[in-house]
């Protein structure tokens, strides 16, 4: 899927009041702010024409928009984010994407973080996580199911979200954890799988030509340069405090 756009949200001056199971110690936001600036950077540097909204007062998740809806070339899905702390987020979002997609929304009980869903062209692969319940996820396949796509439900047993360990970095290659190596879920795919101690560098972004990953990872980097892929790294360290990487932080459709 070739990208043209993205949405980002700027982070709040009290991002360090946001969920995280994180012990890497207090976000600096203007350190974040910088990097936040980086981001947006590098997406226009990929040919993406970038929404910045503003920062999102009493939700300081908000920035990472990715869980809040799933975009897809035929429609958008906005989420019931499994945190009940982030479903304020969503209608501000829902109305962005408006501009660009039909959208339709997953409905309670179900809940759904987008940062458990993983497209890889036309395939989806949907997390089963704290975050993302089988309602959720029954919903969700009903919806891309009805825009002929294939799905698999897979269960999230370590990290937070489905992508903080797998993510797309060509068309038939996966990037993962250690954790999920060799996984029969993903079979159909080559894998390259993150050295030990490298983990977060497993949330890796490819945005059309380019990868974006995650500053200080020389043995992934090692590894994801046999793709011939540019790579350009980003310092995320601000956003890993808050248990956040490089695809939570924007929609890219």
């Amino acid at each position: 899927m070739t990208f043209t756009h993205a949405i980002v949200r700027q982070p709040v001056a009290n991002m360090a009041a946001g969920i995280t199971t994180a012990d890497l110690g207090v976000p600096e936001i203007a350190r974040a702010r910088q990097q936040f600036d980086a981001y947006v950077n590098a997406l226009n540097g990929c040919g993406l024409a970038v929404t910045v909204l503003s920062p999102l007062d009493g939700h300081p998740d908000a920035h990472f928009v990715e869980d809040t809806a799933v975009v897809f070339p035929e429609a958008a899905v906005t989420t019931h984010p499994g945190a009940p702390s982030r479903q304020g987020e969503v209608d501000t979002i829902a109305a962005a994407l408006s501009a660009f997609r039909e959208t339709v929304a997953i409905r309670p009980p179900g809940t759904v973080d987008g940062g458990d869903v993983l497209m890889v062209g036309g395939h989806f692969f949907i997390g089963l996580s704290d975050r993302t319940n089988p309602d959720g996820a029954e919903q969700l396949c009903d919806i891309l199911g009805g825009h002929g796509y294939t799905v698999t439900r897979v269960p999230v047993a370590d990290g937070l979200h489905f992508k903080s360990s797998v993510n797309a970095v060509a068309d038939d290659t996966l990037l993962t954890t250690q954790a999920f190596a060799g996984h029969p879920a993903l079979a159909n795919y080559r894998q390259i799988v993150v050295p030990s101690g490298e983990a977060y560098a497993a949330n890796t972004l490819r945005v059309n030509d380019r990868l974006i990953m995650p500053a200080g990872f020389p043995e992934t980097r090692r590894l994801l340069e046999a793709l011939e892929t540019p790579i350009v790294e980003l310092d995320t360290s601000e956003f890993r405090k808050m248990d956040g990487g490089l695809t939570c932080l924007s929609l890219r459709f």
